[in-house]
Order: structure tokens, then C-alpha cells, then sequence
């Protein structure tokens, strides 16, 4: 009988509007993820319709392909471990050690929040390239030195390095915060010395977060795109930029798809390695009120001094890429040719060639419209299933539809492109006989795929925090499912989905490895147009597009994050407050 109750009720739940919404996103499943996935293990697998080892044959005999390979399982784990010793480095800068200046030097440090890939690496190469400016300087001093010497391995490494520590910056900071500054007076209490302290008292509540972002950290290593194509040099390519170039020739296209299909394999051991070890739990304070940490003054003088130099050494290489775009922004095409500083020569005409030339501001126009209607679309399919699955928490359609969004988490950006591009290129019945490659849908679609497991990951962490009273109480009122969600539910959830879909926006804007496979040519986004011009390093007009580019994409970030945690953590004080 309680089983028979169970199904009556499921049935009852599966209404008109339900049926409709479930068919619609297993459509989306289907149509946008699995096939096309399943279409790209097909060309790689499946030869005249057999099974066969042919393409992996001829991945080993590519020795382009294979150096590839090579450099991304190298650029990972030193990418990981450069990239957490300097992130690790800046939390205890700016949250744990009394360094002075230590709130100037986290804006500093903070600088990557707001720029980032190809326009990051454009501002790197514009300083350290073969015609950067301190190239030309050093020139002056040494004739004779090696004009190329910022290219290849190392630059990557150097590049990625400081361009990657944005989640230490936010998730490590969070995790330094919730350490308890009572564990830390107890063990100085007992004789220990500071560097114990550090390391056998703060440092292990970090572990859990810092295991996660090494694993986020080797996984951009692997999937690498912006830095080796502008400074690897034709010496030192990863996966991602091969397989763009196999991509676009027709006789390699299946080289392209298991190069696509390595990667996503060792992108989901990763990530499987991640929620192993998130399962693991966190370490706990044992205090029952936790007191927040105080700054630790470094004892040793000399100690003391290194800590000082090396934070603000950190400070100009984080600071002068950003001072200089600013700056060089508002420079003629002259000044920037010859890498030149005049305040003299500082003038608005570059914004005002952006204004009066349609095809100086219509790769902007073209992503903020493109960023926009991803960043609405998924956010409304999110809600959607999210209401659905928080409805339905212990159901079989529920569960599907949860997993089945996270989907994109483990595949490449690279692969899930791919894919479009292979199952898209011929009319398919299941997206109604549309030939979409080479369209200005596609690049619509891979955008809202991309960003899915994110905005669920969010959302559904904003439902399952509601107030269950909240809904009682309107239902008790005799206000329907419909109603309830729209005046009671959603004003709850605004907030957060307002936020996340402000980062998907910045998050898309400058995007470069989903665009660089699936833009329409006529219509290119403003990643794929700063590469271009930064591949020309000795063009002054187009540099100086790429400077303004850049400044109005750091003021829009800036304003985004302002917008997401400043307004909101003010907010949050003020009604403390009261």
C-alpha cells in the first residue's frame, strides 16, 4: 500500500508543466551533450563502421602531436606547483603575517580578478615579448642578447604562473579566515616556534581547499590555450592549441577529436581525484568559539625584510602589465610603437576610434550580446531544473536531471567545441535538420553548455538553503505552486542568481578557447579579436585597440565584482547593523 501511495503521488507531480519542462531539458541533454559526444567517439573509434585503432595509431606516429601531450602533462604539474607555492604565498602576505601595506598589496594581487586570459597574456607579451618594453630596454644594455628569450616553456610557466592564482586569492583566503587564532596562541603558549606553528597548526586547515585548487590549477595547465599560443613559440605547444590547429584542417580533424578525448579523460580523473578528496571532509577547530586570527609579526628581522621585498616584488609583477595597458591606452600609435611614456601624448582619441569605427567596437558589441544572452539563458534553465529537482529531491528524474547538468564539468572546453563542430556540420533530426557550424547559434549554445555545471553548483546551493516555513506559510495561505515560487521563493533566490549571472557575463566576455573553434567569421568576439592583434605586436593601431579593449573590460569586471561581493558584503554589515 505505501508503495502504491508513493507512485500516486510521483504521478501526481508529473503535471502538464513538468512533462513539458522534463522534455525540454532532456532534449537539451541529448541534442547539445550526448550526442555530439557521442558522435565524437564515433569519428574516433568507428572507421567505415568498424571499430578501429587507426586514429590512436596515427597520434603516435604525429610527433607534433605527441610533443603536445608532452608539454601539457609537463605544464600541469609544475604549473601546480608554481602556482600554489606563490598562492599559498600571497594569503600569508595578506592574511596571516602583519606585512605593511598589506591592503595596498591585495589590490595588487587581486588584479587578475579583473583581467585575465588572452588579454592577460597580451599584456605580459606587450613587456617581456621580442618587441616588449623591457626587451627593447634591456637591448640597449645588451646588443647582442636574444630578442626571443621570453617564449617557449618557461614563459608559459612564468605567465601562467601569476595569472592563475585567483582561487587561491578566494578560496584559501575564506579557508585562512576560518582558522582559530585560539589554537594559535595555545600552541606559542606551549613554546612553539612560529615556523611550527605555520606549519603543524594553520597550514593543515588549509589543506583541504589548497588539495582542490591544485587540482583546479593542473587541470588550466592541461587544458592550457592563450599563454602557449602567444608565447609558447613554435617550441612549446599544448594539447588545446593542437588541437585547434588539427581542427582546422580537414585531414586531421581526427587527430583533433582524440587529442580532444585524451584531455577530457585526464580531466575527469582529476576531478573524480578532487571529490575524493572533498569526501574526505575538512579539519575542524576543537574550540567551541573560535576567535579570529591576528596578524603574526615576523620575529626574525632579517626574515622579516626578505617577507617585505619579496611581497612587493610580487606586487610589480602583478601591478605594471595593468598600469601600463591603462596607461599605454591613452597613447598614440606612435608613442606605442617605439614603447614610449609621454603624459605630453596622453589623449581619448583611441576610445574615440573605437566609437567611430563599426569594426573597432563590434567585437565588443558582439560578446557583450552574446555573454548577456548566455548568462540570462542559463541562468533561467537553472532555476527551472533547480525547482524541479529541489521538488523532487529522492525521484529518478530528479537525480538524472541533476547529473545530467553537471555533464559539462567533466569534459574540456575544447572537447565539448569539437564536438559541436563534428555533429553540427551535417543536418541532424534531432535539432530539427539545422546545419548550426558556421552559424551564430553555435557559439550561443557552447556558451550555455559551459557555464550549466557552474550555475548549478550555485543555485542549487540557494534553494536547499530556503526556509521550508517560508512555503508552508504560503501554501497555508492558499497561494498556488506558481505564485508561491513567484512572490515568496524567487525574491528569496534573486540575489544569488543575479550574482551568478554577473560572473558567467565576466566570465564569457573575454572568452577565447570556446570562441576560437565556434565563432562566426563575420562576427568575431572580443577574445578572438585581441588575439589577432596581439599576434601583431608591431602594428601601434591595433595595440592600441587591444589597450582599450582591455581597460573596458577591467572596468566592467571591476564593476561586476563590486556589484557581487563589495556591494554585497556592505550590504550584509549595514544590516547587521540595525
Amino acid at each position: 500500500m505505501a508503495q502504491s501511495s508513493t507512485i500516486k503521488q510521483r504521478l501526481r507531480r508529473l503535471t502538464l508543466p513538468n512533462v513539458i519542462m522534463l522534455v525540454v531539458f532532456m532534449w537539451v541533454l541529448l541534442a547539445w551533450i550526448i550526442m555530439p559526444f557521442g558522435n565524437l567517439l564515433k569519428t574516433v573509434l568507428m572507421s567505415d563502421g568498424h571499430f578501429s585503432l587507426e586514429p590512436f595509431q596515427k597520434l603516435l606516429k604525429s610527433k607534433r602531436a605527441m610533443k603536445a601531450l608532452g608539454n601539457s602533462f609537463i605544464l600541469g604539474p609544475t604549473l601546480s606547483v608554481t602556482v600554489g607555492l606563490v598562492g599559498i604565498s600571497l594569503v600569508l602576505i595578506t592574511e596571516y603575517f602583519d606585512i605593511k601595506g598589506a591592503n595596498i598589496l591585495r589590490l595588487g594581487y587581486l588584479t587578475t580578478l579583473i583581467y585575465g586570459g588572452v588579454t592577460l597574456v597580451s599584456g605580459y607579451k606587450f613587456i617581456y615579448g621580442s618587441s616588449g618594453m623591457l626587451t627593447q630596454a634591456l637591448r640597449q644594455i645588451f646588443p647582442d642578447m636574444n630578442i626571443k628569450w621570453f617564449e617557449g616553456y618557461w614563459a608559459v610557466l612564468f605567465v601562467m604562473t601569476f595569472s592563475c592564482t585567483s582561487n587561491h586569492m578566494i578560496f584559501l583566503r575564506n579557508a585562512m579566515r576560518s582558522v582559530d587564532f585560539q589554537t594559535v596562541e595555545a600552541a606559542r603558549n606551549m613554546g612553539a616556534k612560529q615556523s611550527t606553528i605555520l606549519f603543524r597548526v594553520v597550514l593543515p586547515v588549509l589543506l583541504p581547499s589548497l588539495f582542490a585548487v591544485t587540482i583546479l590549477t593542473f587541470i588550466t595547465g592541461l587544458s592550457a590555450m592563450s599563454a602557449p599560443l602567444l608565447v609558447g613559440g613554435t617550441g612549446f605547444q599544448t594539447i588545446n592549441p593542437m588541437i585547434k590547429a588539427f581542427a582546422e584542417t580537414q585531414n586531421s580533424k581526427d587527430l583533433a577529436a582524440i587529442l580532444s578525448l585524451v584531455l577530457g579523460i585526464a580531466t575527469m580523473i582529476l576531478l573524480a581525484v578532487m571529490t575524493q578528496i572533498e569526501k574526505r571532509g575538512h579539519y575542524m577547530s576543537v574550540s567551541k568559539v573560535k576567535t579570529k586570527i591576528v596578524k603574526q609579526k615576523i620575529n626574525n628581522p632579517v626574515v622579516n625584510v626578505l617577507v617585505h621585498i619579496y611581497a612587493y616584488v610580487l606586487f610589480v609583477i602583478y601591478l605594471v602589465p595593468v598600469v601600463l595597458i591603462i596607461l599605454f591606452s591613452f597613447t598614440d600609435s606612435m608613442h606605442i610603437a617605439t614603447r614610449t611614456l609621454s603624459f605630453d601624448a596622453l589623449s581619448l582619441e583611441n576610445y574615440r576610434a573605437l566609437l567611430e569605427k563599426v569594426t573597432n567596437y563590434k567585437p565588443f558589441v558582439v560578446s557583450i550580446v552574446y555573454s548577456a544572452l548566455a548568462a540570462v539563458i542559463v541562468g533561467l534553465m537553472i532555476v527551472v531544473a533547480c525547482r524541479y529537482i529541489q521538488k523532487n529531491r529522492r525521484s529518478l528524474t530528479g537525480n538524472i536531471l541533476e547529473y545530467g547538468l553537471m555533464i559539462p564539468w567533466l569534459l574540456p572546453t575544447t572537447l565539448i567545441a569539437l564536438s559541436l563542430i563534428l555533429a553540427f556540420n551535417v543536418p541532424r533530426f534531432y535539432m530539427f535538420g539545422q546545419v548550426l557550424t558556421g552559424t551564430l547559434t553555435i557559439l550561443l549554445i557552447g556558451y550555455v553548455i559551459i557555464k550549466m555545471p557552474f550555475t548549478m553548483r550555485m543555485t542549487k546551493a540557494a534553494f536547499f538553503s530556503l526556509d521550508n516555513a517560508l512555503e508552508d506559510a504560503a501554501h497555508n495561505l492558499g497561494a498556488g505552486e506558481f505564485t508561491t515560487f513567484r512572490r515568496v521563493i524567487f525574491p528569496v533566490i534573486l540575489p544569488t542568481v543575479m550574482a551568478i549571472a554577473a560572473l558567467n557575463f565576466n566570465g564569457l566576455l573575454t572568452d577565447y578557447d570556446m570562441s576560437a573553434f565556434l565563432y562566426h567569421p563575420l562576427n568575431p568576439t572580443l577574445g578572438v579579436t585581441i588575439k589577432s592583434l596581439t599576434d601583431d605586436m608591431g602594428n601601434p593601431n591595433g595595440m592600441a585597440m587591444t589597450f582599450v579593449y582591455a581597460v573596458l573590460m577591467m572596468i566592467i569586471s571591476a564593476v561586476v565584482l563590486y556589484l557581487v561581493y563589495g556591494r554585497g558584503s556592505r550590504d550584509n554589515t549595514t544590516s547587521k547593523t540595525k
